[in-house]
């Protein structure tokens, strides 16, 4: 049985509720939660008795005592009734599903994410090694951060430190820079004086 929490009250939400594909409702306390339930878990478990696999049968990637009913469309494991997610008229493995591939129509299952923060970040870092050429990669760095500021981060990034980091590195070397050129412009002007 799926139970999956309210996460407003914490009372189970009904599973009628969660196999309509809308949004659910809390019979507790009313509030609205749209949840996406991988169809395995709303699947009766398999008979063993059925599902199992005869000798020269083809088993499945993941449950090796079961018997494989296709292959995934993207990497060709078997995969077994469990197993199975049908996506647009094809069968694909959870692990396909779950890296958001799909060769067959010819699209991602899961938007695609760049991650400009660590570029930005790494485009003001980085040079500080070699210091003449943070003239070219602080505004770069800036420019970068702000330009992608609005942009979907990566999964594995919860906040936007990495761009407030790069902005403020980016705007000390390009504050650095500003006051290197004037020092020596003012101390060559001195000398010649």
């Amino acid at each position: 049985m799926l139970v999956v929490p309210c996460n407003s009250c914490g009372m189970p939400l009904p599973e009628w509720e969660l196999t309509s594909g809308d949004a659910s409702t809390c019979p507790d306390c009313g509030v609205e939660h749209r949840v996406n339930v991988f169809p395995a878990a709303l699947r009766e478990a398999p008979s063993t008795q059925t599902e199992a696999a005869a000798e020269g049968d083809a088993t499945c990637f993941d449950h090796p005592s079961s018997r494989a009913v296709g292959t995934c469309a993207q990497c060709g494991r078997f995969v077994c009734q469990l197993c199975v997610v049908d996506l647009a008229g094809k069968s694909y493995c959870p692990s396909c599903t779950a890296a958001g591939l799909s060769k067959a129509s010819g699209r991602n299952l899961a938007p695609s994410c760049v991650a400009y923060d660590s570029i930005a970040l790494t485009v003001a870092a980085a040079p500080l090694l070699f210091f003449p050429i943070t003239i070219l990669t602080g505004p770069a760095a800036v420019f970068l951060a702000l330009r992608y500021w609005k942009r979907p981060l990566p999964l594995m990034h919860a906040n936007r430190w990495r761009f407030v980091a790069a902005i403020l590195i980016g705007l000390v070397e390009v504050a650095g820079l500003g006051w290197l050129i004037l020092y020596s412009l003012l101390r060559r002007a001195a000398a010649a004086a």
